[in-house]
């Protein structure tokens, strides 16, 4: 276990994450026994202007700044892949990120199509939240499912829509770390990617 403060700063495309993602970092954070980290408040940017030339290494630098050198953590890029392959898309992001700020760790993750992806990877765990069904079953296309926002709008019970800003932050807190990781590799390679800002070590 580190007794070193874990610091993670991240940037996200959407406002439902900004939310969700520390929920799902700090779950994560318990699951590593690390109790004292600092998880902030996650820097909304367009997807547009994170992958235009320059958008994604400015959103790097301000960050990077609010991580204290030689102390663990990180800056995190979490984004929909959307119809972008993440294994292209993803590695040339993340080597303009750490070209950007090469002294800080540095971790690109694209959700498969869409952050909501993560949460139909471990459906059965979410019955009865947000409105949700009882019941759920794992779509066998959670992972390439255009509209997962909408998948989730259809299986609810209340008459309501899924509502991002509203709901999101309730089913990270809800969602089986484990059944979405064995299920969705874009979610996966979120938690190796987590463990790695905080050690340094890419985890398996």
């Amino acid at each position: 276990m580190n007794q070193q403060r874990v610091t993670i700063a991240s940037v996200v495309e959407g406002e439902g994450e900004i939310s969700a993602l520390p929920v799902l970092l700090r779950r994560l954070m318990y699951q590593a026994q690390i109790w004292d980290a600092d998880i902030q408040p996650p820097f909304l940017v367009d997807r547009g202007r994170l992958v235009r030339p320059g958008g994604l290494e400015a959103a790097v630098e301000a960050l990077a700044r609010r991580v204290p050198a030689d102390y663990p953590g990180g800056v995190l890029v979490v984004i929909d892949a959307d119809d972008d392959c993440p294994a292209s898309l993803g590695p040339s992001l993340l080597a303009r990120a750490v070209a950007a700020r090469p002294d800080r760790r540095t971790a690109v993750v694209l959700a498969n199509r869409e952050f909501e992806a993560w949460f139909l990877a471990a459906a059965p765990s979410l019955g009865g939240r947000a409105g949700l069904a009882e019941q759920l079953e794992i779509p066998a296309n959670s992972e390439t499912l255009r509209d997962c926002k909408g998948w989730l709008t259809h299986h609810r019970r209340d008459g309501v829509r899924y509502r991002p800003r509203l709901d999101q932050a309730a089913l990270a807190d809800g969602v089986d770390l484990d059944l979405a990781r064995a299920n969705s590799a874009s979610f996966d390679k979120f938690c190796r990617d987590v463990t790695y800002l905080i050690t340094g070590k890419r985890g398996e």
